[in-house]
């Protein structure tokens, strides 16, 4: 199968600084050395005059390293060119390049050779995803652990822990077929149960810790209530910002509202809902409560601003009083807390309660967080492993090891589909 040899300017937008422009596959050496007129010393800098391969014009006097493959980021051969940063440099060199018969990198291309070549894992290229994307201390920290390798770690070790049971087993197997046992029939090696039992309570370590969710997509909070509950007020005072249209007019929001904040370093979804109500609905109002109650079953948090009990029901409720600067509404009900978003009162209180109870939903700061898809497989593996460790039959033993096996496999990229794959890498920025 014939690589391609791709190109992408990985550095972020123009015009900048600097403007680093990446290349990997089996021509990247000639690329390099038909621009710079020489390849440079692996793995050392150098400066070059680069020039158009057609009509030798100088486009760029830059900076170029090569980076022979394996031992690099993509396990090919690699080049990069460090490029005063304009637009029209930029898009000179992109020429040349095209000019050679390379082409521009997909989304994410980068990585999924990286992957594709051994680099990196499934498990660390989730990783990678999700630090790319972070915004707050506690996802950088989250996804780097992950991208540096603490889960392919443990999953390495109880691959290996595994393929021993299985050894052992296949052993206890033989004997049996060859008649080395007294009665004729397998038996489970010693302490196969308990090897068993310990992988189930490693795994269970991992299940157990807050989910990756919570904390790429923010801790979700809805505001809800009825109409001039003062859920928009509040708002726009969590979010710190005009983003929801306040009005006494009751029904002024009729759509849901979503605004993402950190909160000291703790990411927030607040979500703006329609005031509820049963009388005096059009279409389209009804279309907005049936939204809000759906956003509040999906909630990890409802901040309820109505009369108290009237509201969802559960420990995932707070009820506020959203109004209490007004005679009229500080005495309406016996609320979690009492807040005012025009004076300020109790905002304070509140955010810190809201971080508060966010980090308990979160994993603790560079600890590892499984997304729903590796913590589906951990699930999958533990519940294989846990059937191994009730089974007396070797061959149903076996069995239960291999689908443990299948598991791990998936989980770090041995086995998965191609629909996945293009599902993650698409997730990367072109350079990436």
């Amino acid at each position: 199968m014939t690589i391609d040899t791709i190109f992408a300017l990985s550095s972020g937008q123009l015009p900048a600084a600097i403007g680093v422009m990446r290349i990997s596959g089996p021509q990247a050496g000639l690329a390099l050395e038909r621009l710079a007129g020489r390849l440079p010393s692996p793995r050392r800098a150098g400066v070059a005059a680069l020039r158009h391969p057609d009509h030798g014009e100088v486009l760029d006097r830059t900076l170029v390293l090569w980076l022979p493959g394996p031992h690099n980021a993509t396990g090919e051969d690699c080049a990069e060119l460090h490029l005063h940063g304009g637009r029209a440099v930029a898009a000179a060199v992109e020429e040349a390049l095209l000019a050679l018969g390379l082409r521009r990198a997909e989304p994410g291309e980068f990585t999924r050779r990286a992957f594709a070549n051994g680099r990196i894992d499934l498990a660390e290229a989730e990783g990678l995803a999700d630090l790319l994307e972070a915004e707050t201390e506690l996802q950088r920290r989250s996804a780097q652990a992950m991208a540096g390798g603490a889960l392919s770690r443990a999953v390495e070790s109880w691959l290996q822990t595994l393929l021993g049971l299985s050894a052992r087993l296949e052993a206890s197997l033989d004997f049996a077929d060859e008649g080395d046992v007294d009665d004729g029939e397998a038996t489970l090696p010693v302490g196969f149960g308990e090897a068993c039992t310990r992988l189930v309570d490693d795994l269970g370590e991992w299940l157990s810790r807050p989910r990756a969710e919570p904390l790429r997509e923010g801790y979700r909070v809805v505001l809800a209530g009825p109409p001039n509950a003062g859920k928009s007020t509040l708002f726009n005072a969590l979010v710190e910002s005009e983003a929801a249209i306040i009005s006494a007019e009751p029904g002024t929001t009729r759509d849901v509202l979503v605004q993402g904040v950190a909160l000291a370093g703790v990411p927030f979804s607040f979500v703006d809902t329609a005031g509820l109500r049963e009388e005096g609905v059009g279409a389209v109002e009804a279309i907005g409560i049936a939204r809000a109650r759906a956003e509040a079953e999906r909630a990890d948090l409802v901040l309820w601003l109505g009369p108290e009990g009237e509201g969802p029901q559960g420990p995932h409720v707070w009820e506020i009083a959203a109004q209490c600067d007004r005679e009229d509404q500080a005495a309406k009900i016996a609320p979690m807390f009492r807040v005012s978003a025009r004076t300020g009162e109790g905002l304070g209180t509140l955010r810190e309660a809201l971080v508060e109870r966010a980090r308990s939903a979160m994993p603790a700061p560079g600890q590892a967080a499984l997304n729903r898809r590796q913590h589906d497989l951990l699930d999958q593996a533990q519940a294989a492993l846990r059937s191994a460790c009730l089974e007396r039959d070797p061959l149903l033993a076996a069995e239960c090891l291999r689908l443990a096996r299948q598991a791990f496999d998936a989980l770090t990229g041995r086995a998965d589909t191609e629909a996945m794959l293009d599902a993650l890498f698409g997730r990367f920025c072109i350079g990436k």
